[in-house]
């Protein structure tokens, strides 16, 4: 009602009739403050029991999917790629004593006896005595320096009177030879080999009734004309005794096959070859010496032993000034899902945690553990102040110090997290998950040990065949990481060292 409004001049009834209207007014506005009241109280009640986790009064968070990026095949079939040197001596000894096994006997000979004009003239060539052998470089060249004694019996003839007459003689001379080497990448030696001359022991004579016949001459000549014969067949005595295929193809196949590692966790150690490094070949004490790498892939498998059928073939040779000597080998420790729960369980089931000053307090009374990708997922079963189950997760890591498995950044899960600001927030101080942080380790230190004593065992002085020899030591232990599969928790550690394969002599 308008304020300037005199009120006497106001009719009874219509005053009345405004101040019922002013009444009805009042009561309408008066419900809808009621109305707008009571909506409040509602909406502020139900978000109270939105707050709850459930109508039964628990937690339940949304469960962290389970995810696996890597199989436990993936882990223990894991490549590192190793060197194993093999330093190769092959004795002169060796060379010439197979050289001289292999000529022996009568080398050559001439039947011919032809009347063209000049003095006819046949001959036989025998190996007087063993052929020695030297080695050594000129201008970066490996030289090979044969020394070939022979025996020579030679026949001549000479026309008297219109008649022929012959006579024969026998006589000694040694021959040097230098043979120029080098390897090819299929593995075959070539050779160029060179006469360096000769000199007589016991020189040729020959009378023919009562004429002296020049027979050194004649020798001379046919010496001559026959040194290309004889370098090519010195050429290929070389080609075939000095054979690097053999000894490397054993060590190939020998390095190929798997050998036991450990015997209480069935623990193999397999070496998958790559390529062959080899050095240029170099003459010291009396080898013949140079260094084959043997470049692959060592891998460790768990279970039986990994079936490796024999090869007959090598990969090109590859010639580099050194090979190295580095070796690597990852070694697993693993932990099913089942054993790191019951160690979990045993660690932190029990315990109570209490917050703001004794205000409030739980009680785990259950864990279970999985994994989502890099993550391990922790389900932990509370009760106390407030009940259910609740997620976090964390990234597992080999500790060296400790030699265990442990977690950094355990954090709540997200869904969990979102839940606790609602419900409990007082949940989220970090003392349960700093404390289950500090607790959870997971021993996998005496599997790793006992492989690696395995390994550094088999390299001490480890006699893979006769005249092959595997020699090393493992130096440095070094974690790779922590991998998530779906049946265990496996941590990879590297071993790493030296390994040398010593194989000596021609077979």
């Amino acid at each position: 009602m308008p304020r300037n409004r005199n009120l006497a001049t106001v009719p009874p009834r219509l005053r009345l009739s405004e101040r019922v209207n002013e009444i009805k007014r009042e009561k309408v506005e008066s419900g809808g403050r009621l109305v707008f009241t009571l909506s409040l109280f509602i909406s502020f009640t139900l978000s109270l029991f939105s707050c709850q986790p459930n109508r039964t009064g628990r937690l339940n968070p949304a469960a962290p999917k389970a995810a696996y990026t890597t199989t436990i095949m993936d882990v223990r079939n894991e490549a590192l790629l190793s060197t194993v040197n093999i330093p190769v001596g092959i004795a002169l000894a060796d060379v010439e004593r197979q050289i001289n096994n292999q000529v022996n006997g009568l080398i050559y000979e001439d039947n011919t006896f032809d009347d063209d004009g000049s003095t006819p003239f046949m001959t036989k060539v025998w190996k007087r005595a063993p052929i020695g052998v030297k080695a050594g470089v000129v201008q970066g060249d490996s030289l090979f320096y044969f020394n070939v004694p022979l025996k020579i019996w030679a026949r001549a003839g000479k026309k008297v009177l219109g008649l022929m007459q012959t006579g024969e003689t026998s006589f000694e001379i040694d021959i040097r030879f230098a043979t120029r080497f080098s390897i090819d990448p299929d593995w075959s030696v070539r050779t160029q080999t060179k006469a360096e001359g000769y000199e007589y022991v016991t020189k040729p004579t020959l009378r023919i009734v009562g004429f002296d016949v020049p027979i050194t001459g004649l020798v001379s000549k046919a010496i001559d004309s026959n040194l290309g014969t004889i370098t090519q067949a010195l050429d290929k005595q070389v080609r075939t005794q000095i054979d690097l295929r053999t000894p490397v193809l054993r060590a190939w196949n020998l390095i190929r096959e798997p050998y036991l590692l450990s015997d209480e966790f069935k623990t193999w150690l397999s070496v998958v070859p790559r390529r062959v490094l080899i050095t240029p070949l170099r003459f010291e004490q009396g080898e013949i010496r140079t260094s084959i790498g043997l470049e692959g892939h060592t891998l460790t498998t768990v279970g039986p032993k990994p079936v490796v059928r024999p090869t007959t073939t090598l990969p090109d040779l590859t010639v580099v000034n050194t090979v190295k000597d580095d070796f690597r080998v990852g070694i697993i420790g693993e932990v099913t899902y089942p054993e790191i729960a019951a160690l979990a369980q045993k660690q932190v089931v029990g315990k109570s945690f209490s917050f703001r000053d004794g205000a409030y307090s739980i009680t785990v009374a259950s864990l279970d553990l999985y994994g989502q990708n890099d993550n391990l997922i922790i389900k932990a079963g509370i009760t106390g102040s407030v009940t259910g189950d609740i997620y976090l997760r964390g990234q597992p890591y080999y500790d060296p110090a400790t030699k265990t498995v442990s977690l950094k950044n355990l954090v709540y899960d997200l869904d969990t997290k979102n839940l606790l600001q609602r419900a409990a927030s007082w949940l989220l101080q970090g003392t349960l998950a700093r404390t289950l942080e500090k607790n959870l380790n997971f021993p996998v230190g005496d599997q790793i040990d006992a492989v690696r004593a395995s390994v550094q065992d088999r390299l001490r002085n480890y006699q893979l065949a006769k005249g092959v020899t595997l020699k090393g030591t493992l130096n440095e232990i070094r974690p790779d990481q922590v991998y998530l599969t779906p049946t265990a928790l496996v941590a990879v550690v590297y071993a790493s060292g030296k390994v040398d394969m010593k194989v000596a002599g021609l077979e």
